[in-house]
């Protein structure tokens, strides 16, 4: 298991889950739509989704609230104890993406909130290469992080992709699908399993 100096996200998060939470319940309050990444997800009809990174589960929530089967995972103890309360039938596993094994496939795997960005340097491609093993064939990776200097790049990660099996089958700029363009600050990228 990752210690908490390794894993940049342990190592700088300065909030609670339930305090994550709140943020995006105000904004639906307000009438913000704050459910987009679910709602992409949707766009592939996945029986089974892994919300990978799941944090406080609000994806992976939102997603079993429209009837998919949800396991979520993530490295924060304290994140997932929010999940685990707020939705109780869905299976929360504390576990490191680039060692997990859930002895099963899904249709779908769901890497939101920067992910991809959060992991431990160099360890990208093993967190690639174990999502991809957990993919039905035809299955998809869906990602959404920011592009940041000195952060993974959009070319690094559709190489690890490639490595791990993993062909590009679309990319946008937002969960929303605004058209993805060359040097934007977001992408959210799926890749599906050959």
């Amino acid at each position: 298991m990752m210690t908490d100096e390794a894993n940049r996200w342990l190592r700088e998060r300065t909030t609670t889950g339930d305090a994550y939470d709140a943020t995006y319940e105000r904004r639906a309050a307000a009438g913000e739509d704050v459910h987009g990444e679910a709602t992409f997800v949707m766009r592939f009809s996945p029986a089974s989704v892994l919300d990978a990174g799941c944090g406080t589960g609000r994806v992976g929530r939102q997603l079993a609230r429209r009837d998919v089967e949800v396991v979520g995972v993530d490295i924060d103890a304290e994140m997932l104890g929010t999940a685990r309360r707020t939705a109780p039938d869905v299976d929360w596993r504390l576990a490191d993406l680039s060692t997990v094994d859930l002895g099963r496939p899904f249709g779908a795997i769901v890497m939101a909130g920067n992910v991809m960005i959060f992991l431990e340097r160099g360890t990208e491609g093993a967190v690639l290469a174990n999502m991809a093993r957990h993919l039905s064939p035809g299955g998809v990776l869906i990602a959404g992080f920011q592009l940041q200097p000195g952060s993974l790049t959009i070319n690094r990660y559709d190489e690890l992709a490639t490595i791990a099996g993993l062909a590009l089958a679309e990319r946008w700029a937002t969960w929303d699908c605004e058209p993805w363009f060359s040097g934007g600050v977001y992408a959210v990228s799926v890749h599906r399993r050959e």
